[in-house]
């Protein structure tokens, strides 16, 4: 199994651990229970290291988010090659990331939290979780997919299109059920075998021919 990077480097362990703390306050109580009072509390850690690490209140919601998405692992390209096999392993380690972190108590919370303020004016927390969570998933998972293409292992045309149909295929309807309270869509026990279902149906449409693999397109 190929090592991926996960992203939570951006925080030191003890800003990591503030954070959870954040989080787990978050999934217990909502919005109201994540003031500076209770998560310093909570961490036991000062308000003053809280404004320090991540500033006013958005930008500890903006912490959260980033550290939350940093849980869907990627790779770092290097160069080295690559057979399919390994790249496949890559492909289903991202699949099982994204549907155990989509399927968390914390971005559930975060996301129906969101949607509760869709109509208000100014939702930045909607904004929040698409810059520093959606928008950086897709990223990660595009340089992946650039990866295959570089190696002659998949072929495509359009990028952005072909990371939209992986997602479609590892998170199908699942999300929106999860959200709507469905016990049937939240069972981490299957996540594994629909990721291995995702990542075959993936290859079915988009691996390279022994044509594309020779001119290298």
């Amino acid at each position: 199994m190929p090592e991926n990077t996960n992203h939570s480097d951006e925080f030191t362990p003890r800003q990591q651990a503030v954070l959870e703390s954040a989080l787990g306050l978050l999934v217990a109580g909502g919005e109201k229970a994540l003031t500076t009072a209770g998560v310093a509390r909570a961490a036991s850690c000062s308000k003053e290291s809280l404004y320090k690490w991540f500033g006013d209140r958005e930008g500890l919601l903006a912490a959260m988010i980033s550290y939350q998405a940093s849980k869907v692992r990627t790779f770092t390209d290097d160069g080295a090659a690559m057979d399919a096999q390994r790249y496949r392993a890559y492909l289903l380690a991202f699949a099982k990331d994204l549907l155990n972190v989509l399927a968390g108590d914390v971005s559930l919370a975060l996301n129906r939290l969101a949607i509760g303020q869709a109509s208000q004016e100014g939702n930045s927390l909607a904004q929040l979780l698409i810059e520093r969570g959606r928008k950086r998933i897709d990223q990660r998972a595009g340089a992946l997919l650039e990866a295959g293409k570089r190696r002659g292992l998949i072929h495509y045309d359009d990028r952005d299109d072909t990371y939209h149909v992986l997602y479609g295929l590892i998170v199908r309807d699942l999300h929106v059920r999860m959200l709507l309270g469905d016990a049937g869509a939240r069972q981490p026990e299957q996540f594994e075998e629909l990721a291995e279902a995702a990542v075959a149906k993936f290859f079915a449409l988009y691996a390279a021919r022994e044509e594309e693999r020779v001119a290298g397109v």
